[in-house]
């Protein structure tokens, strides 16, 4: 399977003036259907509902994490949050989820998607970080992943976690036949784990999350 990164905003989109609180916690099969639908609204070419339960249940190798919206998600005593095409994000709905492949030191960024109507608000980075937490914690020694070459943005977060491009793999995506870049971080140590506890503690002042992942 390709790995995949969706969660830049689109410019027409409309999102709310606020991020939600939402939970951090790992994929779980009862979650499967809600994963494939972001997945579909997000890839050319996505994972399907049995890609997603295998990964569920290899525990050794894969890990995965969601964002669920929290059931005081409104903060301000309005009980949904709308979305596009009066469309309603509820308590418990997951609107966003990630992956990592950790074998033998290697924490290898499978997936990162958040819903449409969420993006653009700090929370592909909230995966990422946890990700990487949970891969430091069970023993990787460094991350890599693949970005298509045209995903500025992406980029952008990637090398503030410290990721620098390391290779290219040709024609890797098979929806446009674009290149991927290959970027590492490495190494995975203690000092690292800090400063991702450090941009955590910044992106707390955007994002509000309950962490049922990492700890």
């Amino acid at each position: 399977m390709i790995p995949r990164m969706a969660f830049l905003p689109t410019p027409a989109q409309s999102r709310p003036a606020t991020t939600p609180r939402v939970i951090v916690r790992r994929m779980t099969l009862d979650d499967i259907n809600q994963v494939v639908d972001i997945d579909h609204e997000s890839f050319s070419t996505p994972w399907s509902a049995n890609a997603y339960r295998f990964e569920v249940t290899n525990r050794d190798t894969s890990h995965l994490v969601v964002l669920e919206m929290s059931n005081d998600a409104d903060g301000a005593g309005l009980r949904r949050m709308l979305w596009p095409f009066g469309r309603r994000t509820l308590p418990g709905e997951v609107i966003g989820y990630g992956g990592c492949w950790l074998i033998t030191g290697e924490a290898h960024i499978s997936t990162i998607a958040i819903h449409p109507a969420h993006r653009g608000q700090g929370l592909g980075e909230l995966l990422l970080a946890s990700m990487l937490k949970h891969a430091i914690r069970l023993g990787g020694e460094y991350s890599v992943l693949e970005v298509r070459e045209s995903n500025a943005t992406a980029q952008a977060l990637y090398r503030k976690y410290e990721y620098t491009v390391i290779g290219r793999r040709k024609q890797y995506y098979r929806d446009n036949g674009e290149d991927a870049l290959l970027m590492e971080a490495r190494p995975l140590d203690s000092a690292y784990y800090r400063r991702i506890e450090t941009r955590l503690a910044a992106l707390s002042g955007r994002v509000r999350f309950d962490d049922r992942f990492t700890r």
